[in-house]
């Protein structure tokens, strides 16, 4: 699939230890998006950071809190967002999405390199 021009990006934040279903926040989006064939989604894990708790989250071994902060990065058309958002909003209990138009450049996808 060639994606090229005005897509739509979303950023989920939240915590590392978020869970939905009994399996991390994070890779349940993941696996979501990929049921969704959406074009691409990216878990990021940060360094440290806070949200409407105000709860400083750092992914340092010795700080208070061991939930970092994590970013799930997910783009493709305005269709295939409108679709994802309702579901998003039943599984991330506490976050920041964040929606904005993107220009994208250039997205192909090679037969065979799907993962299981």
């Amino acid at each position: 699939m060639k994606l090229e021009g005005k897509a739509r990006m979303l950023r989920i934040h939240f915590g590392e230890d978020d869970k939905w279903e009994n399996k991390p926040l994070y890779r349940a989006i993941v696996e979501k998006c990929k049921e969704l064939d959406i074009a691409g989604a990216t878990v990021l894990r940060g360094i440290e950071g806070y949200g409407a708790s105000t709860l400083i989250r750092r992914s340092h071994h010795l700080s208070f809190s061991h939930d970092a902060p994590v970013m799930v990065s997910v783009i493709d058309s305005e269709e295939k967002i409108q679709k994802l958002l309702p579901i998003l909003d039943q599984m991330v209990d506490e976050g920041l999405i964040a929606m904005s138009e993107v220009e994208v450049i250039k997205y192909v996808h090679q037969d065979g390199a799907r993962s299981a």
